[in-house]
């Protein structure tokens, strides 16, 4: 059994984790309401945006090339994750479910190339070995929508250069502070976007009646179909930051709650060997008085 010293000290040690871990919970709390805030906010209009274009998109013809779909050979698959740990099992389900994608990807005989978005998916595929075309780390606390423009930039000159046919994104889909939903959708081509998963169903376009363009057909979509990428990626960022927050806060409350039960437990211990040293401690004297009589 542990001496009294020793687990003073492990109580100690204990507490002292504790109190990191409910100082990293409350971090986490307010960098998660301002992140749900910004989500929250750009929501409405990413759907209502990509809505419009999906509806519009079907109603011309698909000249642009952006809307363009292409044979699959090359796909792209990008990849939203934490720069951190410390969040449970934020970057995990992300990774297992990426990992999936690229194996069903490949076993299609498809040419795969990925791009990361955080350093913990940056170095899991790095071990991997796998195919890593581009990665942005040191973004996570700090999402702008310059950094939504870096990245859209990126893939739109690489797919209308015809590096690779189709565009995939795995992210941490935002649902409730106890719950992420892993999900993957297509962002490119545009008409892509059109899914259950991040477009609502309420369309605002009847594609039974022609449209009109002004100035042009082609004016419209140059200038719409790039900012459509950018709030789609700016979107995805921000619901993978609420989520890697909210994760986080989850993980150190149970961390806290876990090192409270160990302080009571080793306390309880402490006590035990406290009352055992002081028993023997009180035979010893009774014994020496009853060897002197």
């Amino acid at each position: 059994m542990p001496g009294l010293k020793d687990i003073r000290k492990k109580i100690g040690a204990v507490k002292s984790t504790r109190q990191i871990t409910k100082a990293m919970k409350m971090v986490s709390a307010a960098k998660f309401r301002r992140s749900q805030g910004r989500m929250f906010e750009l929501r409405p209009y990413a759907d209502k945006m990509a809505s419009v274009l999906a509806d519009l998109s079907v109603s011309v013809d698909k000249e642009h090339p952006l809307l363009q779909e292409r044979p699959r050979k090359k796909v792209e698959v990008l990849v939203f994750t934490g720069d951190r740990g410390l969040c449970g099992a934020f970057n995990t389900n992300i990774m297992k479910a990426a990992t999936r994608l690229l194996k069903e990807l490949s076993d299609k005989g498809l040419e795969i190339t990925v791009s990361t978005i955080g350093k913990k998916g940056t170095d899991l595929f790095k071990r991997r070995k796998a195919n890593i075309r581009k990665s942005w780390t040191g973004l996570s606390g700090k999402i702008s929508y310059a950094n939504a423009q870096e990245i859209a930039k990126d893939f739109i000159e690489n797919y209308t250069s015809e590096v690779f046919d189709e565009v995939l994104i795995v992210y941490n889909q935002f649902k409730s502070p106890m719950v992420q939903k892993v999900t993957i959708a297509k962002l490119l081509p545009i008409a892509g976007l059109h899914s259950d998963e991040i477009i609502s169903e309420d369309h605002s376009c009847n594609t039974n009646t022609p449209v009109k363009f002004e100035p042009s057909e082609q004016a419209v979509f140059d200038k719409l179909l790039p900012k459509n990428i950018e709030i789609q990626i700016y979107r995805a960022l921000l619901e993978s930051q609420a989520s890697e927050e909210a994760a986080r806060m989850a993980a150190m409350e149970n961390a806290t709650r876990n090192a409270e039960d160990l302080i009571s437990q080793l306390t309880l211990q402490y006590n035990k060997a406290r009352q055992a040293a002081i028993t023997k401690e009180l035979i010893d004297i009774v014994g020496g008085v009853e060897a002197s009589k």
